[in-house]
């Protein structure tokens, strides 16, 4: 299950803005929402991306959230 507060903590842990993520991401800013209200509906792709953007440890926490 997708942790949307922790990839929330995350992003502003990196100094991103969620408009930075969409373009990391090659997506509308409106699609990223829609992936994070649709519990985190992201690819293996878009994950590794997000990892590396956003500097996250523990990938787990976030997109694998118990």
């Amino acid at each position: 299950m997708f942790d949307r507060t922790e990839f929330r903590v995350q992003v502003i842990r990196a100094n991103k803005t969620y408009k930075e993520v969409a373009e990391c991401l090659e997506i509308d800013e409106s699609t990223l929402y829609r992936k994070i209200q649709n519990n985190g509906s992201f690819t293996r792709e878009e994950i590794n991306k997000l990892i590396g953007f956003l500097n996250i440890s523990d990938p787990k926490a976030i997109f694998f959230a118990d």
